[in-house]
């Protein structure tokens, strides 16, 4: 029993002290929706590997768990933390920004436990019921068999009404308290983000007109109102870490705001090639499709040069680190690696092979994953008492350079592993072979499709690492006290 008890305190001294005394309600909340977003972070990574060793190995857990349930989890794993990422950043500096205790917080608290304990009943169903008949129980209790959306109906509904209170929270915040610049266009962006999720919650019987609503959802919702999200809480980050006007953040989030009513809404097209819509989409989706990363990445460039004027000066290395990630992962996920296989000329070949996977895992990655960590490395900086987190912090800065380095190159090396399988089946597939169900057992049986395959999961173990590790960094950073100046 004794070396029970010193073992347990061996392990809570490793932790050291946590100062919550310092943090306002709205931080409070938010630390549940990090602990939340961490959780799902592992488990997205964790059914993203089980997937790509049973697409290595179909015979891998069969009759236990499938491919599709696999990964289902791990795409809606993606969505939902990376989602109660950009919430808890949000009531992380909320009251900051307002002025204020953050209005109608105990409704707030409710319905972080209501989307808690949805989550954990949809995974639960997923993966102890998996299907069911193709009929209006299971669409509202199972599955809706929508790709990317595939929570039931009374979890849909779940979902608009979190948002709905998290819109109440933020609007009704700042109506009492100081108003901003990016308090207005965080405002609105909440409506659109409570509203289009809307989009993909009925069906119609023509399939072309289906998807063209569910695309909505996809790509509106998950891409445009989350980018202008991502603006807001980079525009706050920029302002905390870094100190930089606020005049230099708000004048780039209003271009991204226009772009997105410019650009963003029109190049959702690139979903409407093949559906069957007009022929018009081919040339208004392909030419403004890449535009919308651009406001994103002017605004670190223009904030970091606005801050080299004051030598860079920051207290937190990491958290600064991890946005100069999200400039260069946005910039390549979501420009690049999103605009070289949107171009309708190409789409025709790219379309639904691993191409579209290259893209969605690095710009995923690049766009939205790399802030949510630089924000968790700012709540535990407060957590620690506001200490300096300098580029080496004592013994422990190699487990932040060495998380971020294995996170980025197995991220980057799972993208390139996915283009040349996708180039593959673009080749053989489509152009060989004319997109015929021959051809489309001969790329994936071809040795450069499955070599791709396995240097996928390669590097998929490579990026589960470098989580796991930046897990026990957020928990252990900084817990000897440490005040290592900046270097």
């Amino acid at each position: 029993m004794n070396s029970l008890t010193v073992s347990i305190e061996s392990i809570k001294s490793g932790f050291g002290t946590l100062d919550t005394a310092r943090l306002n309600g709205g931080q409070r909340l938010a630390l549940h929706y990090f602990s939340m977003a961490a959780i799902l972070f592992i488990a997205q990574l964790l059914f993203g590997l089980l997937a790509g060793l049973q697409f290595l190995w179909p015979g891998f857990l069969f009759g236990w768990i499938d491919f599709s349930v696999n990964r289902m989890i791990h795409i809606n794993a993606m969505v939902v933390w990376m989602l109660c990422g950009f919430i808890g950043s949000v009531y992380w500096l909320l009251e900051e920004e307002s002025g204020i205790p953050v209005a109608g917080l105990k409704l707030g608290k409710l319905a972080f436990w209501v989307l808690a304990a949805a989550v954990t009943v949809v995974v639960l169903v997923y993966l102890f019921i998996q299907t069911g008949p193709g009929n209006d129980t299971t669409r509202w209790l199972i599955n809706e068999g929508r790709e990317y959306i595939e929570a039931p109906r009374w979890a849909d509904i779940g979902i608009v009404a979190v948002m709905l209170v998290f819109f109440y929270n933020v609007a009704a915040t700042f109506a009492r308290g100081h108003w901003s610049g990016i308090a207005g266009v965080l405002t609105l962006d909440l409506v659109a983000l409570a509203g289009l999720y809307l989009a993909g919650m009925f069906y119609a019987t023509n399939i072309t007109v289906d998807q063209y609503w569910w695309w909505w959802v996809i790509h509106l919702w998950v891409e445009a109102t989350w980018e202008v999200l991502v603006g807001c809480i980079m525009a706050w980050g920029l302002m905390k870490l870094l100190g930089v006007s606020r005049r230099i953040v708000q004048t780039w989030l209003y271009i991204e705001v226009a772009l997105m009513f410019g650009s963003g809404i029109l190049g959702l097209g690139h979903h409407y090639f093949w559906i069957g819509t007009p022929d018009y989409w081919l040339t208004i989706g392909g030419f403004f499709s890449a535009l919308e990363p651009v406001p994103l990445v002017a605004m670190v460039v223009h904030s970091v040069y606005d801050a080299g004027v004051h030598k860079l000066k920051n207290s937190n290395h990491p958290a600064f680190a991890w946005i100069i990630a999200h400039t260069f992962g946005n910039f390549l996920g979501a420009g690049v690696w999103g605009f070289m296989h949107t171009l309708p000329q190409i789409n025709l070949y790219t379309h639904g092979t691993q191409w579209s996977a290259s893209h969605g895992h690095l710009a995923f990655f690049g766009a939205y994953a790399t802030l949510i960590i630089a924000f968790f490395y700012l709540a535990v900086q407060q957590l620690r008492g506001g200490m300096t987190f300098g580029a080496n912090l004592s013994d422990h800065g190699w487990k932040w350079k060495w998380a971020m380095g294995l996170l980025n190159t197995g991220v980057m090396g799972m993208t390139i592993a996915l283009l040349v399988a996708g180039y593959e089946q673009s080749f053989i597939e489509r152009a060989v072979e004319g997109s015929t169900w021959s051809g489309y057992f001969a790329a994936q049986n071809h040795p450069w499709f499955q070599q791709a395959m396995g240097w996928r999961l390669a590097f998929g173990v490579m990026t589960f690492v470098g989580a796991v590790l930046l897990m026990v960094d957020l928990l252990t950073v900084g817990a000897d006290r440490d005040t290592t100046p900046l270097s």
